[in-house]
């Protein structure tokens, strides 16, 4: 499917020394090298933490022994970082041109320059100059508000995908355990699904992380409550008036409903990803407890927002 093809593709840059490949595994803000179709839905990548592996006792090694005992190995006491208020002013202007771009799909090329100069001028602020070594800010699950990366258009497009949006995506990281999951979620008329990848992670410098691709996960349908038909849907340029089936879509709801419960009663569908090259990196350029815009491979910008926060209302 087309849209199977565009998914792979979310929140990603071109791998690096990557061949050509069915369907091209991405990220949040992370490129990963091609894997083949059997691998689909394998690879959407991840984003920035910390703790780095060394083979030696240089001052990364130091370091590392050094946070780990201060978290005494258990739970770690959440960071926060000093903002200074015009900071936070130029965040909610961030957040603010966001609006009516979903995600960045819609945004004009004037929206996109406003949005630039400001991404600019927040990382030249950036309150956390070594991102790798805040573990507890980095932790949590971030909601994707805005990406300039055009891979990921196709998948929000409406016509790409008839009576199923995309409800969420979003990239979970563990700083404990050092995963990170990246999650796109789905919502259509009988049921909601979603498709993630989950992956550990390697510091390679105070904003750099190497990310290693584990598995692929296609979850389970859960069904709605209800059949929800919209009056009229656009496919291929075309906008198709969907009023009078909505008699027929009543009359099939009970089966189709019986068939989606079944469905989810099912287990997730787990995809080991065992091919070495599915890794990737990303670069993290601001962070603070809500607020974190990474760029990847090919000057993509990815602008996340931890759940929870007030900039999500905005």
């Amino acid at each position: 499917m087309a849209s199977l093809s565009h998914l792979n593709k979310l929140l990603c840059v071109p791998p690096l020394n990557s061949s050509a490949s069915v369907l091209p595994p991405c990220s949040l803000g992370i490129w990963t090298k091609p894997v083949g179709r059997s691998r689909m839905v394998a690879e959407l990548a991840t984003s920035a933490w910390r703790v780095r592996a060394v083979t030696s006792e240089d001052e990364w090694g130091t370091e590392k022994e050094e946070k780990e005992e201060a978290y005494g190995g258990g739970v770690a006491v959440e960071e926060k970082v000093a903002v200074e208020p015009e900071t936070e002013n130029l965040k909610k202007a961030l957040v603010g041109s966001f609006y009516g771009t979903n995600r960045g799909l819609k945004a004009t090329s004037e929206t996109r320059a406003e949005i630039v100069e400001l991404i600019t001028q927040l990382e030249a602020k950036n309150p956390t100059p070594a991102p790798t070594d805040a573990l507890t800010l980095l932790n949590g699950k971030w909601i994707l508000a805005y990406t300039s990366f055009a891979g990921l258009f196709p998948l929000l497009s409406g016509g790409t995908l008839p009576l199923v949006k995309v409800e969420e995506i979003s990239q979970t990281i563990d700083s404990q355990n050092f995963t990170v999951q990246n999650s796109v979620q789905f919502a259509g008329p009988l049921a909601t699904t979603s498709i993630s990848t989950n992956a550990k992670f390697d510091v390679r410098s105070p904003k750099r992380v190497q990310i290693k691709f584990e598995e692929g996960i296609i979850g389970t349908p859960q069904l709605t409550d209800s059949l929800e038909i919209p009056e009229n849907v656009e496919f291929l340029g075309q906008k198709i008036d969907l009023t009078p089936f909505k008699g027929i879509f009543t009359s099939v709801q009970d089966t189709a409903s019986s068939v989606a419960k079944t469905i989810s009663s099912q287990p997730p569908l787990k995809i080991p990803i065992s091919n070495s090259n599915a890794q990737s990196w990303l670069l993290t350029t601001y962070l603070d407890q809500e607020l974190r815009i990474s760029r990847a491979d090919g000057g993509s910008v990815f602008v996340l927002i931890k759940e929870g926060s007030s900039l999500l209302t905005i």
